[in-house]
């Protein structure tokens, strides 16, 4: 429970004229509430002297952390912990054969890099150690690489609880973890392999911050659990660039609920690494960023988005996936509204800062928990176009900030209704079994590479990477008009997706339209000189028509562009044996 400004000058005011019991009373305020202020806010001598002999009620709001004991807790919550493995284990278990899917293919399955020593010399790459390591180990099944994602996701559960434990009430902390544990928008980050940075980072955040709030008990290993925390921040940054602003968290949380002014020195550190980490991203990462978009999309990545407009949508649009978890997709391209739904998603995102600044007033856990949502969406709100408007791998530990304020107002209607209490529980169960099925569901959805993309295609049908896709879909089950409408509705979209146009001349070569291929293919090499791909297949149908001179040309190219490749080495000697 956050004090209010009138109440903590109350306690200023009235500390040395009144005991506890009166001052607590005026208040009508837990004494452990109260304590917990002055804890944060007094010298050791003075604070020591006003609790000597003082039995403290064990139904406040707020633990005070000084007598939290993380083995003894553990030991006695281990029925929770068990349940919260089971509840994950079955909504996750039709995930486990999933096989692997997107950018799972080339950046894990058919990746040579992870079998290779020299693939940890950058730092990013660390964030893929644990693929690494099953690599080297010759485990190639996707339910191990996956199984590391639902770890993170049952850690992250796990230590969910214990936070809020620490610092409110357990029915607050045990329906908090509950919905984390099953919500549907965090499948993006534990069924799909390439999402698993966020779930990785995410983990590592919350036992830092977890060893950061052990770390304000008094005793000789308070300087041992800040380094900890320090260290497993540190993984957390090198997981994801996405943790970056996640350093705020801990200021945040002195300004909402202890001393900043007396708590500044311990946070330093946590600020020094964040701006390294980001001065390190913006000068290394960044600009190849661009340059991969640039080279995916062509194009697409140019220019800035409109933060008037990007912010508001992006808030809103995530809200209602946490409310209301159903267009969930891939890709969220369908970011055009009209004016009027756009005067909607400004008037909620209104709102929402409306609330945090109600919460700065009158409930420091209100203003805490949506300015924390915040925070960890704000690498992906900058207008620079590096990152998509929406996407549900963005919101894996933001999504906390929302799900513990709907736990806090459930376990705020239980207290104030306590006859309702078993009609309010069943209802409760209910919103988590319909969240679980949804759940299940989208796992569904992962399954394939032709799920993944059909189920994507009917919630974003606007993406022109997605029509690609699905034109590929339609290909491999050789439904070739299909596949051609989708890469034409592909180039529609985007008259410079150069992809599209090879995959269409794939498409038409297997129909036996050689000129319609040769025309295709040429017109992705417009877009994209580097696709060596349609070099080759152009050498190919040059040969079968016996223009050898031209056939070497083009092969000539691809092996420019990727001279490595044995198979264009092949093909270059059996066109020098035909001239």
């Amino acid at each position: 429970m956050a004090l209010t400004s009138d109440q903590k000058h109350y306690i200023k005011k009235n500390l040395e004229t009144l005991n506890l019991d009166e001052i607590a009373s005026v208040l009508r305020l837990p004494k452990k509430v109260i304590l917990n202020y002055l804890k944060s806010h007094l010298p050791e001598k003075k604070y020591q002297k006003i609790t000597k002999g003082l039995i403290l009620d064990k139904n406040s709001l707020s633990i005070d952390v000084s007598a939290f004991d993380l083995k003894q807790f553990c030991q006695k919550n281990i029925p929770y912990f068990i349940l919260f493995f089971i509840l994950i284990f079955i909504i996750y278990l039709n995930s486990f054969d999933n096989a692997f899917v997107s950018d799972d293919i080339l950046g894990t399955q058919k990746n040579a890099a992870l079998h290779d020593w020299s693939y940890l010399r950058y730092l990013a790459s660390w964030s893929f150690l644990p693929h690494f390591i099953l690599a080297k180990l010759g485990i190639t099944e996707p339910f191990y690489f996956r199984a590391i994602n639902i770890f993170y996701h049952f850690g992250s559960t796990c230590l969910i609880f214990i936070i809020f434990n620490i610092t409110t009430k357990k029915n607050i902390a045990f329906f908090t973890a509950l919905l984390f544990a099953v919500h549907p928008i965090l499948v993006e980050s534990v069924a799909w392999i390439s999402a698993r940075p966020y779930s990785q980072y995410a983990f590592f955040f919350l036992l830092s911050f977890l060893l950061y709030l052990l770390s304000s008990r008094s005793g000789k290993n308070t300087t041992r659990l800040l380094g900890f925390s320090g260290l497993f921040f540190f993984i957390a940054l090198i997981s994801s660039e996405k943790a970056i602003p996640l350093f705020a968290v801990f200021p945040l949380y002195e300004l909402a609920f202890g001393n900043l002014k007396k708590k500044w020195k311990k946070i330093l550190p946590f600020l020094v690494a964040s701006a390294v980490f980001a001065t390190l991203f913006l000068t290394t990462r960044t600009q190849q960023r661009f340059t991969d978009l640039g080279t995916q999309y062509y194009g697409e990545a140019e220019g800035l988005y409109n933060p008037l407009v990007q912010i508001p949508i992006a808030i809103s649009s995530y809200l209602g996936l946490i409310f209301w978890p159903d267009g969930l997709t891939l890709y969220h391209s369908e970011m055009s509204f009209s004016f009027e739904a756009y005067l909607l998603q400004l008037l909620i995102f209104i709102l929402f800062g409306g609330l945090i600044f109600y919460g700065w007033k009158k409930n420091r856990f209100v203003f805490f928990w949506l300015t924390f949502f915040f925070i960890s969406l704000m690498p992906t709100l900058t207008p620079l176009k590096v990152s998509w408007i929406v996407a549900e791998r963005y919101v894996y530990i933001g999504t906390l900030g929302i799900l513990a304020l709907i736990a806090y107002f459930f376990n705020w209607i239980l207290e104030k209704f306590p006859a309702k209490k078993n009609w309010l529980s069943v209802f409760f169960a209910i919103i988590i079994l319909t969240l679980s099925l949804r759940t299940i569901v989208r796992n569904v959805d992962w399954d394939n590479e032709d799920n993944l993309w059909i189920a994507t295609g009917k919630t974003s049908p606007s993406g022109n990477v997605i029509h690609n896709n699905l034109g590929d879909v339609y290909a491999r089950q050789k439904n070739y008009t299909k596949a051609i409408e989708e890469f034409k509705k592909a180039t529609e979209i985007n008259p410079r997706y150069a992809d599209a146009y090879h995959n269409m001349a794939n498409t038409y070569q297997a129909m036996g339209k050689i000129d319609e291929a040769a025309t295709n293919y040429q017109k992705a090499l417009e877009f994209n000189p580097k696709l060596w791909q349609s070099h080759q297949n152009l050498a190919s149908i040059y040969f079968n028509r016996n223009d050898f001179q031209k056939a070497r040309e083009e092969i000539e190219k691809a092996l420019k562009i990727n001279p490595t490749d044995s198979s264009l080495q092949e093909n270059w000697k059996l066109i020098e044996g035909k001239l």
